[in-house]
């Protein structure tokens, strides 16, 4: 397997469109499945609980609405007997399929069921006021009348969402969902036994490798392509997480220095019905998806419904410029506070970024020296800002924690045979030396959070902000090298979790991630965001620490030439920020806590709404709130070098 680590856990659309399945076999099935199993973190063969897994996702290919099956005829597989689990795990070493190819043939009578209720509900009465969030976490229903049901309340809400179009264009619109629903049950019921064998095992290997754990996934030669295009950042689009609601595409999250985040022409919440005037209620995500991205510098056409109050809604019309999403003027920001006779720096990180011409090392670099080198003695502290920060290249991370320590082991990979390599920053001229600040929130994953727990682990850094970060404790590799060309195997490409990151305490940022020491509610800090609420996530682990790096890891010819310059001035377990931490924690929740305006935020982001919530009086409090935490920081950092009593700062944090 090539070795290139795909460690960004947040690509801006996360669904694939289905297209022609490949040309397989059932030993070609069988045999992709094993590559996966011995690249994988932690599972190496079929157990009767994966194998309940797999079944759980093959329906789930089959049925994602739940508007098909009956909870009673695919019981025998959703909750299947110890017997046939072992019988279905003994037919497939043997590359027999048999059972996925009955539930196949369930599919098929249970499409033949729905589009005989599709001709009876057709001029039935819609219900109204029929409440999205119902359909968040679906179970199948028991009868047939409840299967009417949810399909009258389907079409309820995209009847609401087109409303305001012209009554032919409605027309069209529901024709054209029509046309799309039987398309897909044409795919899914293809005729002659080829091609209803290459869709069996297309939705068999997505569904065994999901199975694994989160991040594990099989890929159609048309999605792997199609991955790589993300991958590689060469995304042109408007800069926008969306979620398909079935009454349109909400946008949940504007990517920060994206189109839309720039122009203001989004809010989080609005829902896009209509991209160029052609409406996309009903659309796979991805073909709607498709339709606004588009060469930078064109035009794409919004058309949106955003709420005015509780229950009412406009229709407005937007136009948005397409750019490249991560635009390299926005790969960070900076801002300065003024303090006294001097300033706090605010760094906004986006990514962790590397390319021929810059990357994030190399610019945090300049800028700090050069903050350092105009404000002289003035510059005070450093906020390191890694909210929605959702990781890159691992050597940036590790670049970047050695910009604010010396030489020491920044993270430690473990892979999947159990091998340690531990990855270091040998380079011991720190840049910035004072007081440090990270600022994370639930969004922050992957290389962020390496870089925040590994400061935290030396007491470099404090981590303040939401109570924890995304969890992405784990790398994946994925079985296409990427170049401008790839070369895509016909059979199908994969991405696997193929082991786990560590920082120097030993400690995997994994499901629970990087845990704050002063927290400062923020948008995402009410919302189920993380790895924790992932379907199947990996258990974290520990290693040993390596504060005391003995280069064990390292062959001795290389370890002895390496300890001659390595060994000198190793980066110290710090404890400067120990004495403070209590009461900085109790000074920020006291003033939280008396701020009328971040009570009205706390409020409302602790309601249910599952949309990242817009910052108040277009303040962000979070960021605000950062900078009274850091000023407090300086003024008793002073207080302790002044007083009589208190050790040197150098003798404190030794």
């Amino acid at each position: 397997m090539n070795k290139f680590i795909v460690s960004i856990f947040f690509l801006i659309f996360s669904s694939f469109c289905f297209a022609k399945p490949p040309e397989i076999s059932e030993k070609d099935a069988k045999a992709q499945i094993q590559l996966i199993f011995r690249s994988h973190v932690s599972h190496k063969h079929f157990t009767p609980e994966l194998m309940q897994r797999t079944l759980n996702n093959y329906l789930d290919e089959l049925d994602p609405t739940k508007t098909y099956f009956l909870a009673s005829e695919i019981a025998q597989w959703s909750d299947a007997s110890p017997a046939l689990l072992n019988q279905v795990i003994s037919d497939y070493n043997r590359h027999d399929f048999s059972e996925f190819r009955s539930l196949q043939d369930r599919m098929v009578s249970a499409i033949a069921r729905r589009n005989r209720l599709e001709a009876e509900i057709a001029d039935a009465k819609l219900p109204s006021q029929v409440n999205p969030d119902e359909f968040k976490e679906l179970a199948w229903v028991n009868s047939e009348q409840e299967l009417k049901t949810r399909l009258l309340k389907i079409k309820a809400l995209q009847l609401e969402a087109v409303e305001n179009f012209e009554e032919d264009t409605r027309e069209s619109f529901f024709n054209r969902l029509n046309k799309r629903r039987l398309g897909r049950e044409r795919e899914i019921a293809a005729e002659g036994p080829k091609m209803r064998q290459a869709q069996v095992l297309v939705h068999f290997l997505k569904a065994a490798s999901s199975a694994l754990d989160s991040h594990t996934n099989y890929f159609t030669p048309a999605e792997a392509r199609q991955f790589m295009i993300e991958i590689d950042q060469r995304l042109f689009g408007i800069g926008a997480q969306l979620r398909d609601d079935l009454n349109g595409l909400t946008v949940v999250r504007l990517i920060d220095g994206g189109p839309a985040e720039l122009t203001k022409a989004l809010k989080v919440g609005d829902r896009i019905i209509a991209v160029n005037s052609e409406p996309i209620v009903g659309w796979e995500i991805t073909d709607a998806v498709e339709l606004i991205r588009g060469k930078a510098g064109t035009h794409v056409n919004l058309t949106l419904l955003r709420s005015t109050n509780e229950t009412e809604r406009k229709k407005i019309d937007v136009k948005i410029t397409r750019q490249e999403i991560v635009l390299k003027e926005t790969r960070y920001d900076v801002s300065l506070e003024p303090f006294g006779d001097g300033y706090i720096a605010h760094i906004h990180l986006y990514s962790f970024y590397q390319d021929p011409n810059s990357s994030s090392t190399s610019d945090l670099k300049k800028v700090i020296t050069e903050l350092k080198a105009e404000h002289r003695d003035n510059l005070y502290g450093i906020i390191l800002d890694v909210r929605n920060n959702p990781g890159g290249h691992l050597s940036q991370a590790i670049g970047v924690t050695g910009l604010f320590i010396s030489k020491g082991v920044v993270v430690s990979i473990k892979d999947n045979d159990g091998n340690v390599q531990h990855l270091r920053n040998i380079d011991s001229n720190k840049v910035w030396d004072g007081p440090l600040l990270v600022l994370s929130n639930r969004g922050s994953a992957s290389a962020s959070e390496i870089v925040a727990q590994t400061l935290q682990d030396y007491g470099r850094a404090l981590i303040i902000g939401d109570d924890h970060t995304f969890g992405k404790g784990s790398y994946q590799t994925f079985s296409l090298e990427p170049s401008a060309h790839p070369r895509v195997n016909p059979k199908g490409e994969y991405k696997v979790t193929r082991g786990m990151y560590f920082t120097v305490s030993g400690k995997s940022p994994q499901l629970h991630g990087a845990q704050a020491d002063i927290v400062i509610p923020g948008g995402l800090s009410q919302l189920d965001v993380g790895e924790s609420f992932a379907k199947f996530p990996l258990e974290p682990d520990n290693i040993p620490a390596k504060f005391n790096d003995d280069l064990s890891d390292i062959s001795p010819f290389q370890r002895k030439k390496l300890r001659l310059f390595y060994e000198k001035d190793l980066q110290p377990r710090l404890h400067t920020y120990e004495p403070h931490r209590d009461i900085l924690s109790k000074n920020s929740a006291m003033r939280i806590s008396s701020n009328k305006n971040y009570q009205n935020f706390l409020k409302a982001i602790s309601k249910e709404s599952g949309d990242e919530i817009e910052l108040f009086g277009q303040t962000d409090l979070q960021k605000e709130e950062a900078l009274h935490v850091m000023k407090d920081l300086i003024m008793l950092m002073r207080l302790q070098v002044h007083s009589p009593h208190a050790s040197h700062p150098a003798q404190a944090g030794a």
